[in-house]
């Protein structure tokens, strides 16, 4: 099968098992599948070293596996670190079965709400109680970062764990990211919804698990996501053995969002805070509305990677068109590669992309790609 038609298998309809592993995890910000398949495969070859430094959700290495090509990223965030590892690598259909099943059986002692301590309004509102019991059991017991198959059954349930209601575990909520405490329980009260929807859990979890294995496991080269800070992660993991023939990412912008708060009760279910959390003493989980934190992320990023790019390479970086984002951005990609060809492309914004955070559909330029050749 040619490039081109492989492509367009995994990006029309879910005919095969990339096509339905390759959208897994809903996440703010993430790459169009279409653009990263179509980047991997205008800039690099089969067998080429793919990097993504801010992996996201993971559109960039999936595309490169799916392509034949190597892929390595760095995920701060484990919500994305779970969606991009997963999809990666998902466990045996019949083992996360057989995990959901435990947990399942276990919840119905409903001991965990009370030891939990998860019974404010908000949490009242948001699930049932019987889907509560069993969400504070997978919070308690799945290993998520050590085990697969716990690690692909907490996938599905942070991708179903809020939603549309009634496709979702939650009551009726937005599903890329969580609104605050306050917000959901006024609008719940002002919608008529102050009573979540009873969900019968196992055929609920089961009959979405079934859909996304109906065609297999996506079939991917070689594929490895890290849960890390990449300004630590990377000068430990490089290799100057193992040139990179493609960068593809797409690093936070500044002062745009907080994507810790954004996912702050997916975050909760990794055993994280019960409310909205600002981790202030933590440089890079945060909004970035500091310039110098936020120039330092980008020039120990590129600094590491400059070193080890391939003799003919590419260097593409997706970034906003806001002044302060795109100078920096520009300023420290043509500090680390004086010698790259160097390219920008504008998108006009009509619709929301990923940086269009305001109700504001006039065209306008959003995001700009910057493309350095050696």
């Amino acid at each position: 099968m040619s490039e081109s038609a492989r492509i367009r298998k995994i990006i029309e309809g879910h005919t095969s098992a990339e096509s339905r592993w390759a959208r897994f995890g809903p996440y703010y910000a993430m790459f169009p599948m279409q653009f990263a398949l179509n980047t991997v495969s205008k800039y690099s070859k089969p067998g080429d070293f793919v990097l993504d430094p801010f992996a996201g959700r993971g559109s960039s290495l999936f595309a490169a596996a799916a392509l034949g090509r190597r892929a390595y990223g760095v995920e701060i965030n484990p919500v994305g670190w779970l969606y991009s590892t997963v999809k990666l690598q998902p466990a045996a259909k019949e083992e996360v079965e057989k995990r959901l099943q435990e947990i399942v059986d276990i919840s119905k002692k409903r001991r965990y709400i009370a030891l939990a301590g998860h019974a404010d309004e908000f949490f009242k509102m948001c699930f049932s109680r019987k889907v509560l019991s069993f969400l504070c059991a997978a919070r308690e017991l799945l290993n998520w970062e050590n085990n697969r198959v716990d690690a692909t059954l907490m996938a599905f349930i942070l991708l179903y764990l809020h939603g549309k209601r009634n496709s979702s575990l939650s009551n009726q909520m937005p599903m890329t990211k969580a609104t605050s405490k306050n917000y959901s329980i006024e609008w719940w009260k002002k919608e008529h919804l102050e009573t979540p929807p009873e969900i019968e859990i196992y055929s609920f979890m089961q009959k979405r698990i079934r859909w996304r294995y109906g065609k297999g496991v996506p079939n991917l080269s070689d594929a490895q996501v890290d849960y890390d800070d990449c300004t630590t992660r990377l000068p430990n993991v490089l290799d100057r053995d193992q040139p990179i023939g493609l960068l593809l990412t797409s690093p936070p912008y500044y002062g745009v969002t907080n994507y810790f708060v954004d996912q702050w009760l997916r975050l909760w279910m990794l055993q994280g805070p019960t409310s909205p959390t600002i981790f202030t003493e933590e440089r890079y989980k945060k909004r970035f509305d500091s310039k110098e934190d936020y120039t330092e992320l980008l020039d120990s990023t590129f600094r590491t990677c400059a070193p080890i790019m391939a003799p003919k390479s590419t260097i593409y970086v997706r970034t906003d068109s806001r002044d302060y984002t795109l100078t920096a951005t520009r300023e420290i990609l043509k500090k680390y590669f004086p010698n790259y060809s160097y390219t920008e492309k504008r998108s006009v914004c009509k619709s929301k992309s990923q940086t269009e955070l305001l109700n504001n559909s006039s065209a306008k330029p959003c995001e700009v790609d910057i493309i350095l050749s050696a």
